[in-house]
Parts: structure tokens; sequence; C-alpha cells
């Protein structure tokens, strides 16, 4: 197959604490303030001064090839190097090294509007961006009708942008990008400021343009279901490198052990707490009692909670809710016995049944609740994804068949015939 995007080793080194504020009037004040020693009127409060002269390496000598229609999702932690790579093939900014090559015309969404003049109206951006892009008046007047009606925006065509909200921006903005006649389509998180409704348009509409039309599409998200659900294949960045390319459920395995891993046992002390949290009673330490993370599918969780109490507290209850590793809820489980908690040190023990959880990795909402007399409950300590545990397949479950969340779900249960 025809390759649309072919990168190799392509570095891009940046040089920190140098002059580059956005405006010129923000250069000279920066260059004016270090010139007399003082402190930059730009940088942020708080910030820490980065020595002039220190060289940041972005990207790392990256290689890759995208070929003609794939749809090609780019995760990481922030920082990673994502929005960089999508500048250089964009063309917004040059390599330090390497070579990139494209086959067709690029149509690029970096952030919300971009490429839209806030003075012009609706109309007047369309037939904008579509020129920017190669295209001429005719091929634009004859695709325009369709661009506003999935864009939703026939009222407000006609108005400046400049009064345009966010989620506005982008419903216009991406619909140009779908609309016009470009070969490869590049996407930073742009899905982000739409509402929910037009987030699942705009995935069908670029789904159905890689397999119809044999456009290839680039995009960066942190929400792994739009990952999930958009791409056939997935790269991973890590600091600047290519840490994985293939498969997107094994890469979004490697991204999520990138962002958070567990442990046997965790301190739970230091956590910090929202609003008053954690005052009269915390979760003091979570310890696996199976001995390892790993938890086969015919186990159950075994688990023992310490909490603290700075006082004796009656009617306590113990809630647990259970998250995918990308955070997507799952399930809640719930101690009906009423606790008694006595001041100081105290071990819980729990047992939570696994079975049919497909393998994977979880994350643990643990949460303590008081309820009194009239059944209003008062919340006591909450702390979030701070535990987990992965669960393994074993040998006869679900019949041996590979098992896909990204399809199926988390949870496979069992029929029986009545």
């Amino acid at each position: 197959m025809q390759e649309a995007i072919k990168i190799e080793h392509i570095s891009k080194e940046y040089k920190l604490g140098q002059i580059g504020g956005g405006t010129l009037t923000g250069d000279l004040q920066s260059a004016w303030a270090k010139l007399r020693k003082k402190e930059d009127p730009n940088s942020k409060i708080g910030s820490v001064q980065v020595h002039s002269g220190e060289k940041f390496l972005a990207l790392d000598d990256l290689s890759f090839s995208v070929k003609k229609g794939e749809r090609v999702g780019i995760i990481g932690h922030n920082g990673a190097g994502k929005s960089t790579l999508l500048k250089l093939l964009s063309r917004v900014t040059a390599p330090t090294s390497g070579e990139i090559s494209f086959s067709g015309r690029i149509a690029s969404m970096l952030e919300v509007g971009t490429g839209f003049h806030p003075e012009l109206t609706g109309r007047e951006n369309v037939f904008m961006n579509g020129a920017i892009l190669g295209m001429n008046k005719r091929e634009i007047r004859d695709k325009f009708d369709a661009i506003v009606k999935f864009a939703e925006m026939e009222r407000f065509i006609d108005t400046p942008v400049k009064r345009y909200s966010s989620g506005m921006y982008v419903k216009l903005a991406f619909s140009v990008a779908a609309h016009l006649d470009s070969e490869i389509m590049i996407m930073d998180e742009v899905l982000a400021v739409g509402d929910m409704k037009f987030q699942q348009k705009c995935l069908g509409k670029m789904s159905e343009v890689s397999k119809n039309q044999g456009r290839t599409v680039l995009y960066v998200s942190h929400n792994m279901n739009t990952i999930r659900q958009l791409c056939d294949r997935c790269i991973v960045l890590n600091h600047g490198k290519l840490q994985f390319d293939g498969e997107v459920e094994e890469a979004i395995d490697i991204y999520m052990d990138n962002v958070k891993s567990y442990n046997v046992f965790t301190d739970l002390r230091q956590i910090k707490r929202n609003d008053n949290l954690g005052e009269l009673i915390q979760f003091d330490s979570f310890e696996l009692l199976n001995g390892n993370i790993n938890i086969g599918t015919d186990e159950a969780v075994k688990a023992r909670l310490v909490v603290d109490a700075k006082e004796s507290i009656d009617n306590v209850h113990l809630r647990i809710n259970l998250k995918s590793q990308d955070g997507t809820p799952l399930a809640m489980y719930y101690l009906y016995d009423k606790m008694t908690v006595h001041e100081g040190k105290q071990s819980i023990d729990i047992s939570i049944e696994t079975n049919g959880l497909a393998p994977g990795a979880y994350s643990l909402d643990l949460v303590l609740n008081e309820t009194n007399e009239f059944g209003t409950e008062r919340l006591l300590d909450v702390v979030r994804k701070s535990v987990g545990f992965n669960i393994n397949a074993v040998l006869g479950f679900n019949g041996n068949m590979e098992w896909l969340p990204q399809y199926w779900g988390h949870y496979s249960g069992k029929i029986d015939l009545i």
C-alpha cells in the first residue's frame, strides 16, 4: 500500500529560556528585563526561571511511516512530543534534523479554530481555509452547503467568528477539514471541545472518509475511548522517543503503564484530599493480600485497608468504585454492614469477586461515609485511582478466545438455559 507519510530520523531541539514569547512587544519586554537582571514580566507567577541556552529534545530520532487510508492514534503523557510532531507534519515548524515526506495535501487542526480570522464571518473563513488548502472557489462552493449542514451552523454562518463559542469554532473548523479535498487529516485533541453528540458525529465522519475516500487520519487525544473508536493503529511517544507502534489496545496498556503503576502495598497518608475529607478518619494504607498485583480471572481480590480515626465513629460504610485504567467507571462494591471505627488505627480485610472481569488493568476509588439516624450520608474520606491491580486470563477463560474490551466491554457474563 502506498505511503502517505514517511518520517525518517526526525529530531526537534529547542533552546530553553530564549526569546520567543509570541509577540514582538513581549519579546522586547523580556529582553529588557534580562539586560537589567530583573524578573521576566511575561513569565508565569511561581514559574522556575530557565537558564538561557539549555537544550531540550522534544523529539529524539523518531522514525515511522503511515500508509494511505490508515487511521493512526498518537498518545503519550504531557510533554511526550505529540503536539511537536503534529506541528512538524503540518509544517508549522521545521525539524532540527531528519526528513519528512508526504503524498497528498494536508488539512490540519492543531487547536480550535486554527486558521480562522476572528473578524471574518463563518462563510468567509470557509472560503479562506479552502484556498489555503489549495482548492479553487468553485470546488469550495460545491461543498459549502454540506460543510455548513454538518457543522449545524446554518443560522450563524454569516456571523463574525469572534462571536462564536469554542464549540461553534470546533464544529465549523472540523467540518471544513473533513469536507475539503485533502488526502491527510491531522487533528490534535480538537474533539475535546465539542459536545458528546458532535464528537460521535465527527468520529463517524473520520471513519467514513478514511474507509470510503482513502484519506489518512492522524489523531492525538488523551481520551482513550475515542482512540479505540477511531484508530486501527496507535503510536506511543515517551519523552520524544517512539516507545510503541502497533495494535491499539496494546498501545493503550503501555500508555497507561507509563501514567500509573500500582504496588502490592500503598501508603495513602500523603495523598492530597479535597475540602475537609480525611480530617476525622482517613485511609492509612492499602495492601493486596494476594501478594501480587496480578490476579487470575478465577481469583478474588483480597485486600487489607487500614484506616486511622481521630475519634470513634458509628455507622461507617465502605464503598469501592472499580474503573478501567483509562478512568471509565465499571462497577461499585458496597459494604452494607455498618462499622464502628474506634479511635486510632484499625484494619479492614475485604474480598472482592472479579469473576467475569476481562483481562486488563483496573483502578479502585476508596470511599468512606457515615450514615446518621435519618439516613443522611456524610462523606468522610475519598482516595481516587491510587490503588489497583491487573487481571490475567487463566486457562479456560471465555473459551480461551482473545478478549476485546473496545468491542465487548470489560465484563464477561454467562447465559444459562431455563
